[in-house]
């Protein structure tokens, strides 16, 4: 009796490790179809509108992006849905002065084609390491949330610390197949010679589907990248 108690629980014990690996082997699996993917030139589609996720940041990021919006086809990025981190209101208000200005030049009201959200900062200027741990998992929950809320088919970064956790998220989203979410990362025309943090991040774990880069060095360095030219 003791032997037969010990070879069926050996045996449990084989098909858990053979279903965990199991496991793990399609899960690796499914997160490197997300980054072969994300790394290919997107499939031309139907000029339908898409849902729009725009992350601004302080200093010259909401400028330069406001700047970008300006240039593309509204109604092809519709509704835009702008996030901002929860201490920086200066930024949204930008947003709303823009899309307000598109209102008036095409007489439809902003509220119907523009959100605006907020987004808790993972860690604040000066902020120490210990409670930032904290505040970062407290952002991740947000950012969750957001996202299951949002479920942007499209969405446009270009440096703020911000964007990682939605980001990140996103792709969690395309390895669980949840939503695929197409991620555009414009790279600010102050990064010269190397990219930011942010942006080395989307590039090096291949989550950005397209990385796009202002000076023709940065795209020498990093060859997937896209130099597009100052776009200020």
């Amino acid at each position: 009796m003791e032997k037969g108690n010990g070879c069926c629980s050996i045996m449990a014990s084989s098909a858990t490790i053979t279903f965990f690996l199991v496991g793990i082997t399609l899960v690796m699996c499914r997160v490197l179809y997300a980054m072969y993917r994300s790394s290919k030139p997107l499939c031309k589609r139907a000029p339908q509108p898409v849902s729009t996720l725009i992350v601004l940041g302080s200093g010259g990021h909401t400028a330069e992006m406001l700047n970008l919006l300006s240039v593309l086809q509204k109604d092809r990025f519709s509704p835009r849905i702008y996030i901002a981190a929860a201490t920086d209101n200066m930024s949204l208000q930008k947003a709303r002065l823009f899309e307000n200005s598109l209102a008036d030049e095409n007489g439809v009201g902003a509220v119907k084609t523009a959100q605006f959200m907020q987004i808790y900062r993972s860690r604040e200027v000066g902020q120490s390491y210990v409670t930032s741990v904290w505040t970062t998992l407290l952002a991740i929950v947000h950012a969750l949330q957001l996202m299951i809320k949002i479920r942007p088919q499209v969405i446009l970064c270009n440096g703020p610390g911000t964007c990682i956790p939605l980001c990140a998220i996103a792709f969690l989203f395309k390895v669980l197949g949840i939503r695929w979410s197409s991620i555009f990362y414009v790279e600010s025309i102050a990064r010269v010679k190397r990219l930011s943090l942010s942006g080395l991040l989307l590039y090096k774990l291949r989550i950005a589907d397209e990385l796009f880069v202002q000076w023709p060095q940065l795209q020498r360095k990093y060859p997937r990248a896209h130099y597009v030219g100052c776009l200020m």
